[in-house]
């Protein structure tokens, strides 16, 4: 039954997501073209300030996590992204004319706050329409926003500074966001009962599906209220934020600081650096995949995270080990990238696995949001090392932050593992929250 039903959701659902999502992840990292690419000079901006300018982003982008998290289960997540797309419109816009890094850091903080609601709002309408069994997979498309983002970030930034400046950059990327808003608004439903495109049949199949997972998950969780101090309270939860906050930091040090670190390694243009940017961004489209294919496969969540998170730091360190030799370092670089996003779609699966659907949207936006603190952490550091100690002492650092990232991955209870049903301590400690294996 299941496999002659239309596969409608996946494109009505999925792309549009994806495309928002990429539209996203390029305002926030075509800042790291437009610093080598002359704002630096423009605006006098040294490596330590480049760090802060690259990561402040970061500190807006809590603001709303759990707001955005709330609105997608109890609200329209479809209005709060169409809005957002209007507020990514006009900051980039105007990032176009900024004059001083202070103009700059104002702007990239505010496009941080409206960026904020997106990541969880997203997961919890992915969550809305792929049941326990597809939602891997689901995920894992959506996380591929960061690698298309890239491969579309980097050769097409490198091309309009080199043809015009970093201004233009802002400008024209940002107005891509008014042809997206279209496509969002027109295209996709906030939930399969709201979905007049969706064929009955796979509506009758999805509901039922969905139905099933939420009477497993409130045979043992009964829905709720979902405060703040409920998910703190939830000592896997509480490990999931520091788990992301380190993957973060190693994450996005080395996302914003790719095209300087290439521009050091290889000593090209802003177009050629935009093209060599471009591969480590292909390689993580491929790591999403094969592992997102593994972890539905064997269920084993913790694992491929932590095998993920190792093999990046290993990657990192391989490219410092290897500096003095382009070719061998530039093949590590890429390898960075095949791990850059892989723990991302077993990662996303944990929450709604060990915790109630209410709690889930909450804890979703408070794991992101602090987690993304990293962001700032990450970027900054770089640039702070880089100035008094190299960048070979920089990545190294970030290295140790996925290590330790690594170590809390594989130390999460058995119950955050498809299949596995044994109650965990977060069930003993919290019995009104813990939600059963489905």
């Amino acid at each position: 039954m299941r496999e002659s039903l239309p596969r409608t959701r996946w494109y009505r659902v999925i792309v549009p997501i994806l495309i928002t999502c990429i539209i996203s992840f390029m305002d926030r990292v075509n800042i790291s073209f437009a610093l080598p690419g002359g704002m630096d000079q423009d605006l006098a901006i040294t490596s330590q300030m480049a760090g802060v300018v690259s990561g402040i982003f970061f500190i807006g982008y809590l603001f709303l996590q759990v707001p955005g998290g709330r609105i997608a289960v109890r609200g329209s997540g479809k209005r709060f992204i169409a809005w957002s797309l209007v507020a990514w419109l006009v900051v980039s816009v105007a990032t176009g004319f900024v004059t001083n890094h202070y103009e700059l850091l104002a702007l990239r903080f505010i496009l941080g706050v409206s960026e904020g609601g997106m990541l969880p709002v997203v997961l919890t309408m992915v969550s809305n329409w792929f049941p326990e069994k597809e939602l891997g997979r689901a995920n894992a498309l959506v996380m591929m926003f960061a690698p298309l983002g890239g491969i579309l970030t980097a050769p097409v930034s490198g091309l309009i500074i080199n043809m015009l400046d970093w201004r233009w950059l802002f400008i024209i990327e940002g107005l891509l966001s008014a042809v997206v808003l279209v496509v969002w608004w027109l295209v996709i439903s906030d939930r399969p009962e709201e979905a007049k495109w969706l064929p009955e049949a796979e509506k009758t199949w999805l509901l039922t599906e969905l139905a099933r997972d939420r009477a497993a998950v409130q045979a043992q969780a009964p829905q709720g209220k979902a405060s703040l101090k409920e998910v703190f309270r939830h000592p896997t939860l509480v490990k999931l934020v520091l788990l992301n906050f380190f993957y973060q930091t190693g994450d996005y040090g080395y996302t914003l600081w790719l095209p300087s670190i290439l521009k050091n390694l290889t000593g090209s243009n802003m177009a050629g650096i935009g093209l060599l940017a471009t591969l480590p961004f292909i390689a993580t489209l491929l790591g999403i995949y094969v592992i997102s294919w593994f972890s539905d496969r064997s269920g084993k969540r913790r694992l491929w995270v932590t095998i993920s998170l190792s093999c990046f730091a290993a990657s990192l360190l391989a490219s410092v080990a290897l500096h003095q030799h382009i070719v061998a370092a530039y093949i590590a670089l890429v390898l960075c990238g095949f791990f850059l996003k892989a723990a991302t779609s077993p990662f996303w699966t944990i929450p709604g696995r060990i915790a109630s659907p209410e709690l889930a949207g909450s804890a979703r936006g408070v794991i992101n949001g602090l987690g993304n603190l990293g962001g700032f952490c990450g970027p900054y550091l770089v640039g702070l090392m880089t100035m008094l100690y190299g960048q070979s002492v920089a990545m190294c650092v970030l290295a140790g932050f996925l290590l330790v990232a690594a170590l809390l991955a594989i130390r999460l209870p058995k119950t955050c593992d498809s299949g596995e049903v044994t109650p965990s301590t977060d069930a003993k400690a919290n019995p009104g929250l813990y939600a059963a294996k489905r």
